[in-house]
């Protein structure tokens, strides 16, 4: 085999491995952990909406497809706007914006065309309801919450939050063209179990948020009144979660279900809150996940 046989391989093999790179740089920025709990959540209320069984499958397939891509798109104008602050973070500076693996300009072009893309084929594909509650979702996280509420006040999370509380109301829109309560309390369970969620991570991020100037409430209001906000949310919490079995949308094990997980989501913010031990505040945010994804796992599964 000759040199130059050898250079062409070796020059190949480079560039299919840059390649590579570019493509899980931008799969990076649609903030792949968020969507896929984004997809599930939109879903979730697709599946309990009147005629969902009566929906081609296909055009199930686009929803969520809108719905991922959308929230992708939302999350990679994030990044390319919170570049500055994910660079001295610990926990962003990894990203491919502040790392330099992505110019900022394409990303932003990346975002603002797929954000297009996603509202316009939910537009066409289903109604335009479904595409309209898509669209202001997506201005609602990039303009309200990571453009004014996250660097302006401790409550970015409190009122920021409503942006990834709209998928259930998508995925039901999508379905019937419509808003109804049902999608509504679907809607606030997301809502109010979001400020402890994230608060958890801030407490264990708190160095990180300090460093970048972001206000989240530890910074700001302190250690202990964050973990007093977090039980008060938790314990708002539960009958909230407990709306779908009372208005008839879910079985009573359903409600049993929501009962149980929601009272363990209490226990945990007061171990939180007793405790100067920051291995609390992790394992409360990771049990957040579960609990929201058990929680619409058990809409879908009990629906009445």
């Amino acid at each position: 085999m000759s040199e130059a046989t050898i250079d062409s391989l070796g020059i190949c093999t480079e560039d299919s491995g840059a390649n590579e790179s570019r493509i899980s740089d931008y799969f990076a920025l649609l903030k792949p952990r968020v969507m896929s709990l984004v997809v599930f959540t939109g879903f979730a209320g697709l599946m309990i909406a009147p005629n969902a069984l009566d929906m081609h499958p296909f055009l199930i397939v686009i929803s969520m497809l809108c719905l991922a891509v959308n929230a992708g798109a939302a999350g990679a104008i994030n990044m390319w706007y919170d570049r500055d602050i994910d660079a001295v973070m610990k926990r962003t500076s990894g990203r491919p914006i502040p790392a330099g693996r992505i110019d900022p300009d394409e990303a932003l072009a990346f975002g603002i065309i797929l954000s297009i893309f996603s509202v316009m084929l939910m537009g066409v594909a289903l109604n335009w309801v479904a595409a309209g509650i898509l669209a202001f979702a997506n201005l609602f996280y990039v303009v309200i919450y990571t453009m004014w509420l996250k660097r302006s006040t401790p409550y970015n999370i409190v009122i920021g939050g409503a942006a990834g509380a709209f998928p259930p109301m998508v995925g039901w829109a999508s379905v019937g063209g419509d808003i109804t309560i049902i999608s509504v309390a679907l809607f606030a369970i997301i809502f109010f179990w979001t400020p402890p969620h994230f608060w958890a991570l801030s407490l264990f991020a708190n160095s990180d948020y300090k460093r970048a100037k972001i206000p989240m409430m530890p910074v700001v209001a302190g250690v202990r009144a964050t973990k007093i906000q977090m039980v008060i949310y938790t314990i708002i919490l539960l009958p909230i979660a407990l709306m779908p079995y009372f208005m008839g949308a879910a079985s009573i094990i359903y409600g049993a279900n929501a009962l149980v997980l929601s009272a363990v989501f209490i226990f945990m913010a007061v171990k939180v809150l007793l405790s100067d031990d920051l291995k609390y505040a992790r394992q409360m945010f990771k049990y957040s996940i579960l609990y929201l994804f058990a929680l619409f796992l058990g809409v879908m599964l009990y629906a009445a």
